[in-house]
Order: structure tokens, then C-alpha cells, then sequence
């Protein structure tokens, strides 16, 4: 299904549309994308009852000893195909941190997060800034990090969310493509931090994305697929507004 124009609508339309697909994705790994070790659960956000991102939970097991992927879900261990691959330093990020981190003793220990922007992340300076910083110390901590962004670059994020959140991570540019604005960004975090990065347009069908559990290991998140799967639950009155492409 082609990605529609969500700018056509008011912020609260594409908020519930963001917790259906969130949901979505959430059933879909559950479902048996995941190796049998891992599970994901939507986490919600700090002052509201709507899913906010999901966090995938298992072991840390080297790449080498989880099963190929299969019917019963399980690790790619082939490099993604993706139009864009940049690298940088996971080392030199560090030293560039001042934090302290505290860490869960159980087995539950987060090892990936899937995020998809909401307007409101990009609403504004402070707003892009919580966003960005949230996601380099995600993958500072070795957390791997797909980010689905639906929407164009703002005032605040003229070269993308990806480029705002590699600009944190490596702190150098990023160069948007004008024809195709929308992002989907998956950081690997191993010695070094590597994201596969896809654009697209309004109208294009989104690609699958890698979601990576160890380094060197990723699933693919069917991205279209749960998106169709959403929208069909968003009402039939706004579905015809954001397909007329008014508001």
C-alpha cells in the first residue's frame, strides 16, 4: 500500500493511526519474525496511555550460535540490502559522552527498539532534541534502533530525522533527497555504529527494514504490510480525507 500525505490531517488522526501500527508491528514479530528467544512489547509513553515505541527483549548470543532464519523465526545473517550504508566510530562516540547508565541484572535486558516519529517529535527544537538524544543513547548503550519516519522534514530537521540523529551520533551531514523525503533508518551497533537508511515519497510502497538483535544478525520488519494492516482501522471519515489529500 502506498504511504499516504499525513499532513492532510490534524496531529490526533495520525496519533491513533501511530499506536494501531505500532501494535501492529508488535503482533507481527511476535508472530513468529522473532527467534523464539526474543519478544517484543510496546512500551508507553511517560504522560499519555498510547504506545510509544517497541522494545525487543532476549539474550545477547553471539550471531554464530542463533538458528538462520526460518518458519520459526529466526536471524539474517547477511549484510541488508539497502540504498544507503554509513559507518562511523562507535569508539569516538563514546568519548564524546558524559553519562551514566544503569543497567537491568535480569535476563529482560533491552536489545533493539523500533520507533516511529510522530509530528510531535518534530514540533519543535526542544522536541526534535529529546527525540535525537533518546535515540544516540540508545545505540551508545548497544541498543539497536530502527526509526520509521512518515513525515517531511521540518524547520527543525532539514536534512531528516536521519540526519539529525547521525549528526549526534558522527557529527557530520547528512544529504536529504529532495524527491524523496520520508525515512526509514536502522542502526547496527557493534565496534562500529552502521544505518541502512531507505527514502521515500508520498505514493511509494514502503520497503521492509532490518532490525538488528546482534550485531552482524537483523529480521526484517514488514513495514508495508503493517502498515496496510493499520490503516485499515483508521475510520472510514478520515480515511477519505487523507486519500482526497485535503484536510
Amino acid at each position: 500500500m502506498p504511504i499516504h500525505d499525513w499532513t492532510t490531517v490534524v496531529a490526533g488522526i495520525f496519533h491513533d493511526f501511530h499506536g494501531e501500527w505500532i501494535r501492529t508491528i508488535k503482533h507481527a514479530l511476535n508472530a513468529g519474525i522473532l527467534p523464539p528467544d526474543y519478544y517484543a512489547l510496546a512500551e508507553q509513553r511517560a504522560a499519555g496511555v498510547e504506545p510509544d515505541v517497541l522494545a525487543l527483549s532476549g539474550g545477547r548470543p553471539d550471531a554464530e550460535a542463533v538458528e538462520p532464519a526460518g518458519d520459526g523465526g529466526g536471524l539474517l545473517l547477511a549484510p541488508p540490502r539497502t540504498r544507503v550504508v554509513v559507518e562511523s566510530d562507535l569508539a569516538a562516540y563514546r568519548r564524546r559522552q558524559n553519562s551514566v547508565v544503569v543497567r537491568h541484572a535480569s535476563d529482560d535486558r533491552v536489545v533493539a527498539v523500533v520507533e516511529v516519529v510522530s509530528g510531535g517529535n518534530k514540533s519543535g527544537r526542544s522536541a526534535l532534541r529529546s527525540f535525537v538524544e533518546k535515540a544516540a543513547d540508545l545505540v551508545n548503550r548497544g541498543v539497536h534502533l530502527l526509526v520509521i519516519d512518515p513525515h517531511p522534514p521540518g524547520r527543525w530537521d532539514a536534512a531528516g530525522i536521519h540526519g539529525a540523529v547521525w549528526d549526534q551520533i558522527d557529527g557530520s551531514d547528512y544529504h536529504l533527497p529532495a524527491d524523496t523525503p520520508l525515512t526509514l533508518a536502522s542502526y547496527e551497533c557493534g565496534d562500529a555504529v552502521r544505518a541502512y537508511v531507505e527514502h521515500a515519497a508520498v505514493g511509494d510502497v514502503l520497503p521492509d527494514m532490518p532490525l538488528f538483535l546482534v550485531p552482524g544478525g537483523h529480521v526484517l520488519v514488514p513495514v508495508e504490510q503493517t502498515y496496510a494492516a493499520a490503516w485499515s482501522l483508521v475510520p472510514a471519515r478520515w480515511r477519505r480525507v487523507i486519500e482526497a489529500g485535503r484536510a
